[in-house]
């Protein structure tokens, strides 16, 4: 194979605008939006924990559910590749994860795989056998390959896990949901596609294993902006390049102490609320489903710095430690740590 000739500066450029492909504008609020109300993450009855994300949120999720597979008990992924797929390498990643001039190298990606769990850096990966993960990619998406989201189901499915791949959808590079406000096959800002389907109701299908109608009046439950800093690991959220405050919507079930699940929402590059607003937190159709189905929702913000201006997760090393994708991995810990406080 004949590597490209390209230096290390224009690689980096080139892989910062992989997922996001202009500045966004803020998108307007959904009628049914919650002001969010200042505080902090208090401690709830969590009978589960699942994860999800779209595009770099997408691998960020499917870092913290392979690290964590003994305690997240599912994840839904949007427009992403397979577990440390970038293996590190900024070249990789956008020539192999995003597009597929290079192959993604499941079996060695899997070997790591194995390896890591036998030091005990990331969870057995007998625990993903069963689990169940829903995987979207739309027709129109030329950020990520078909064939890389392909092989991130192939991964999953190799360890045993209970996978639903929706590939029939003609969108572009996003988050689909009814309150998207993107063409449906259109990449651009905020990537919240319209494709006249609620992939919403397949995922929290998948994940939970029925799904209750989604609130379409008033949301009933609060929306809580907290601080990340006091649950980064370096106690400065802007370090890790996230943003200084995060959300997340708490129904009135939960707050009244009844059993819920907690989904932990991952946003993709531009997609943060330094960019876009509450657009994602508003229009995921996330929180409409929580109102329902007893389901608290966290949505950790990044923001963009120096090494990550686009605002993405670290899903190829850009905060310049190897251990991204395990446990201990600065991103994945500071998540895990807005977890366990949730009561997860």
């Amino acid at each position: 194979m004949t590597t490209p000739r390209k230096t290390t500066t224009t690689l980096v450029a080139a892989l910062l605008l992989l997922l996001s492909l202009a500045v966004p504008a803020r998108a307007a609020a959904t009628p049914y939006t919650k002001a969010p109300v200042a505080g902090s993450l208090g401690t709830y009855n969590i009978s589960g924990v699942y994860v999800a994300g779209v595009s770099s949120g997408g691998y960020l999720a499917t870092q913290l559910q392979v690290a964590y597979s003994a305690r997240i008990r599912g994840a839904a992924i949007f427009a992403a590749g397979p577990y440390y797929c970038a293996q590190n390498n900024v070249t990789q990643a956008l020539y192999g994860c995003g597009d597929n001039i290079y192959p993604t190298y499941v079996p060695t990606l899997e070997s790591y795989t194995r390896t890591w769990a036998s030091y005990g850096w990331i969870d057995g990966t007998g625990n993903l056998s069963g689990q169940p993960v829903y995987v979207y990619h739309g027709g129109n998406d030329r950020t990520v390959q078909k064939s890389v989201t392909d092989d991130l189901v192939r991964y999953y499915q190799d360890f045993g896990a209970s996978v639903r791949y929706d590939s029939g959808s003609a969108a572009g590079h996003a988050w689909v949901t009814p309150y998207g406000t993107v063409g449906c096959t259109s990449t651009a800002s905020p990537y919240l596609n319209d494709c006249g389907t609620d992939p919403q109701n397949a995922l929290l299908g998948k994940l939970f294993g029925a799904v209750s109608a989604p609130n379409t009046g008033p949301l009933g439950g609060t929306l809580v902006r907290f601080g990340q800093n006091t649950f980064a690991t370096n106690g400065w959220a802007n370090g890790l390049s996230m943003d200084a405050n995060g959300f997340a919507y708490v129904p009135a079930s939960c707050a009244a102490g009844q059993s819920c699940r907690l989904l932990v929402a991952l946003h993709g590059c531009a997609q943060g609320y330094a960019r876009v607003g509450t657009a994602f937190v508003d229009r995921a159709n996330l929180n409409q489903y929580a109102d329902t189905n007893r389901t608290i929702v966290l949505y950790p913000q990044a923001i963009a710095t120096a090494v990550n201006p686009n605002g993405c997760w670290d899903w190829w090393g850009y905060l310049g430690a190897t251990n991204y994708p395990i446990k201990g991995g600065a991103q994945v810990e500071t998540i895990m740590n807005m977890v366990r406080r949730l009561g997860g």
